[in-house]
């Protein structure tokens, strides 16, 4: 698993550090607060490879048993493109996405719609829409 400094930008795109960012989630001393920046760290798990964290915040009802990440997959960018509700006060929300990686020489973009839900203060990604 490849390691992230704490003083290097978050591979999210928020602009904050790893370490005041989403390292504090995929280290498991806080939980993130909204659909949107679990988004973001599962995210940052998949450029980190770290399944381990993918599958934890992945809702029991539609987590699969394992999961193994593709390592010829490199992970260039993130950008949020919209959102519904999943703010600190709600138990669920949507967050529409559009993931930038490199395989095999090629460009390539994932543009997606995910659904989160909040069970007992902790958000968990259900599943999502391939949008494009």
């Amino acid at each position: 698993m490849p390691e992230i400094d704490d003083s290097t930008r978050c591979p999210c795109g928020t602009g904050l550090t790893y370490g005041e960012c989403c390292g504090r989630f995929l280290k498991a001393t806080a939980q993130p607060p909204t659909a949107e920046r679990m988004m973001r760290s599962r995210y940052t798990a998949y450029v980190a490879r770290h399944p381990g964290y993918l599958l934890a915040t992945w809702h029991p009802s539609t987590r699969p048993p394992t999961l193994v990440l593709d390592a010829d997959t490199q992970w260039l960018g993130l950008e949020i493109l919209g959102r519904t509700r999943g703010g600190m006060l709600d138990n669920e929300g949507t967050v529409e996405f559009r993931a930038t990686y490199r395989r095999d020489g090629m460009r390539l973009h994932q543009r997606e719609n995910s659904s989160f839900v909040r069970e007992a203060k902790t958000w968990y990604y259900v599943d999502g829409t391939v949008t494009d």
